[in-house]
């Protein structure tokens, strides 16, 4: 299936029905009344998140939705009927801003989250509805007012607890494909992957993590350079990254260099991305100049990013104890999440 993780539409709610200007008018009741109902509301058009899709590819092919206007007032004091909804089903985390003023109308992270994206117009009152002491036969009912009628631009950001950066042909998919069970495309060019990947990954007897895997970086990705400003925005909702080097083509006179491409990308991209928690994995270990370009990479890295973890996707050496240090560093973010939380209740 193609992804698609960016498209506009248009969206339009139902008008609300007119209200109905009538007069009681019956054989032998001398005195007749206004009795004309009101008009029934404008249908909402609505976006619902759907665990099932991971990809907006349905709203490329249809540009605009649109709900049932609202039924108009008739006599008898009879109200018209409401206009139906329109849901749209999106994937679970997707940003929903209007397209013209930008601002923020949805953001859904829970599966089967609704939120109005478009809001029906109200029904008219009906002549009955203007009676009063003083005005006592109105001859007059109000029009429905329109729905809205929205631009929308819609933005799918995976939700995933830990995502995988590098350059390209770092090893990116290998490693993904060895801890869960997605399988991606791996081969010895550049840019293989094309679209993130999403893994589950078990660790201490029940416990899991979802990762991504984010297509390869390279310098001016954050001015759309390659294949990362596109999908960059995936990494912005993760709680840690895995920073994984090549060690096999690091430079022995600049051990850093590629570390530091990456760094300055997120940076540029988003200093949020710059500043979330990483753990640096040197990969492909197995060959040669793999492992002793690991050591001058360990000796180089600042301490903030120590230590230096080093593993062969290829051959899973290293891999099992990576995945148990991604696990335990979850759950330290998390606690670290749930104290203030704690102490705010106390």
């Amino acid at each position: 299936m193609k992804f698609i993780d960016e498209v506009k539409i248009r969206v339009i709610a139902g008008d609300g029905g007119r209200g109905c200007v009538s007069f009681r008018r019956e054989k032998y009741v001398p005195r007749g009344r206004p009795d004309g109902g009101n008009g029934g509301h404008g249908g909402d058009v609505l976006a619902v998140a759907d665990p099932q899709l991971t990809t907006l590819l349905d709203l490329r092919y249809q540009k605009q939705y649109k709900a049932a206007r609202g039924q108009h007032g008739m006599g008898s004091d009879c109200h018209g009927r409401r206009g139906d909804d329109r849901d749209i089903k999106v994937p679970v985390g997707t940003i929903i801003r209007d397209a013209v003023t930008d601002e923020l109308i949805g953001d859904l992270q829970t599966p089967g989250e609704r939120v109005v994206i478009a809001a029906g117009g109200r029904g008219g009152k009906g002549n009955a509805h203007f009676v009063s002491s003083t005005h006592r036969s109105p001859r007059f009912a109000q029009p429905g007012e329109p729905g809205q009628d929205r631009e929308l631009e819609i933005e799918l950001r995976l939700l995933a607890d830990v995502g995988i950066i590098g350059l390209p042909n770092a090893g990116k998919s290998t490693l993904i494909a060895t801890i869960s069970a997605v399988r991606p495309k791996i081969a010895d060019y550049p840019f293989t992957t094309l679209v993130p990947n999403l893994g589950v990954v078990g660790y201490d007897d029940g416990k899991s993590f979802v990762i991504a895997d984010i297509p390869g970086l390279i310098e001016g990705a954050h001015e759309g350079q390659g294949l990362g400003h596109k999908f960059l925005r995936h990494v912005m909702r993760t709680n840690l990254l895995i920073h994984l080097i090549d060690a096999s083509k690091v430079d022995p006179q600049d051990p850093l260099a590629d570390w530091k491409t990456v760094n300055r990308e997120l940076e540029l991209f988003d200093s949020e991305l710059g500043e979330k928690p990483q753990i640096v994995v040197a990969n492909k270990i197995d060959l040669p100049e793999g492992r002793e370009n690991a050591r001058l990479l360990a000796k180089k890295l600042p301490k903030d990013y120590r230590p230096l973890h080093t593993i062969s996707a290829a051959t899973t050496e290293g891999v099992k104890a990576l995945v148990q240090v991604i696990g335990g560093k979850l759950d330290e973010i998390r606690r670290q999440a749930e104290a203030p939380r704690d102490a705010a209740q106390l």
